[in-house]
């Protein structure tokens, strides 16, 4: 009889230990950390993998839609980082808004991105003003006329 609730004891350890270590390693896998312009200026490693976020800077941003070449500055307000990458941006991305690219320094002085990840606001927008049709308004436009 002991021996049995000894062994359920042993097995509820076991079964809460491996529970607690996927959910620790879930939570450290999905956190997102980059180091910000300033910290990478102060030491860049040349091949290096870094995560880098910031600001894009306003008037910086250049793409070209022949050649999918993108180019843009990514600043935390003390420093800007150069950065290229190959591809059409996200939709969210754009100058003035928050992203975060991950890449590499290259010994050619700039931040070479193989993913973008643009920021949104957290802040809360109503998709249309005042001005607009109600939502009662717009359903009759649906139906069609005589409706």
């Amino acid at each position: 009889m002991r021996t049995k609730r000894t062994k359920f004891l042993a097995g509820g350890v076991v079964i809460a230990a491996a529970l607690a270590y996927m959910i620790y390693a879930g939570v450290t896998q999905s956190a997102v950390y980059f180091v910000t312009p300033s910290e990478l200026t102060q030491a860049p490693v040349a091949g290096k993998a870094y995560r880098l976020g910031g600001m894009v800077v306003k008037g910086s941003l250049r793409w070209e839609p022949r050649t999918l070449d993108l180019a843009f500055a990514i600043s935390d307000g003390k420093a800007t980082v150069p950065v290229r990458h190959k591809g059409t941006p996200p939709d969210l991305f754009g100058e003035e808004r928050g992203a975060v690219v991950e890449g590499s320094w290259t010994p050619d002085g700039y931040f070479k991105a193989t993913t973008i990840l643009a920021k949104h606001s957290e802040e809360y927008k109503a998709p249309h003003d005042e001005g607009q049709a109600s939502p009662k308004e717009l359903m009759k436009t649906l139906k069609g006329p005589g409706a």
